[in-house]
């Protein structure tokens, strides 16, 4: 892990992008961290619109963590921002795009590939963030997860034994697989599903939920589309971990 910048955003709070390799990534921390008084850390996840488009809301979040004295990380996902392009991920993406356009259903095979190559490549990557986060200074467990792509969030909840909680936006884009998988999540969950999400199978994503092994696991539901989100959904997920991670 090698820092690019840093800055202080307030009296709080440190904002420092890095690169992990060749993959970017920010880390905020309470600026009373110390290797004395570490904090634990929440994984933002996000989907693949590049960090430097979801920067507004990731920073939101993290203002969010860093009060509930948590350090807060992102890495930039597979073939977004300035990373290579996945080829096979955009082409699925477009499959998918003109269905849903068409009113039609999206096949198991786009889905897989649209969504597989990216669980196969982020999953080891955040384990990576995970590795060199906790080494440093400051910065200790348990470690939460948050938000992102739900195929992704289960795979590493699954895989990962240090995330000892996730916070999981509802989607139905879900590979069988990844629902075969989420049987054998056993981690506390908090799932948050918008019941209106024009993007959304909301069926799908019920039965999803149910299929968790989670035995805490909690679905949150409101009325509103993909960015209704209500603040107090976001409250009671950082309630959520705040219990889970203090």
């Amino acid at each position: 892990m090698r820092f690019t910048s840093e800055r202080r955003l307030d009296e709080t709070m440190f904002e420092r992008e890095f690169t992990l390799g060749d993959i970017p990534g920010i880390l905020w921390t309470p600026a009373s961290a110390s290797g004395s008084a570490p904090v634990p850390l929440i994984l933002l996840g996000h989907p693949p619109l590049g960090l430097g488009k979801m920067y507004p809301r990731l920073v939101g979040r993290a203002r969010q963590a860093v009060a509930d004295g948590f350090a807060a990380a992102t890495v930039e996902l597979p073939g977004s921002g300035d990373r290579p392009r996945l080829a096979a991920v955009d082409q699925a993406r477009a499959d998918m795009r003109r269905a849903v356009q068409a009113g039609e259903p999206v096949g198991d095979d786009t889905v897989d590939a649209l969504v597989l190559p990216l669980v196969e490549q982020a999953v080891p990557e955040w384990q990576a963030a995970i590795d060199a986060l906790l080494a440093l200074p400051g910065i200790d467990g348990p470690v939460g997860y948050s938000g992102g792509v739900i195929s992704i969030g289960i795979r590493l909840a699954l895989v990962e034994p240090r995330v000892s909680a996730a916070v999981l936006f509802a989607g139905s884009f879900v590979p069988r697989a990844i629902q075969e998988e989420a049987r054998r999540v056993t981690i506390p969950l908090h799932v948050l599903l918008q019941w209106d999400d024009e993007g959304n199978d909301r069926q799908a994503a019920l039965d999803l939920f149910d299929a968790f092994g989670s035995e805490e696991k909690t679905l949150l539901a409101s009325m509103g589309g993909h960015t209704g989100v209500p603040q107090s959904a976001g409250e009671d997920a950082a309630r959520f971990l705040t219990r889970h991670l203090s």
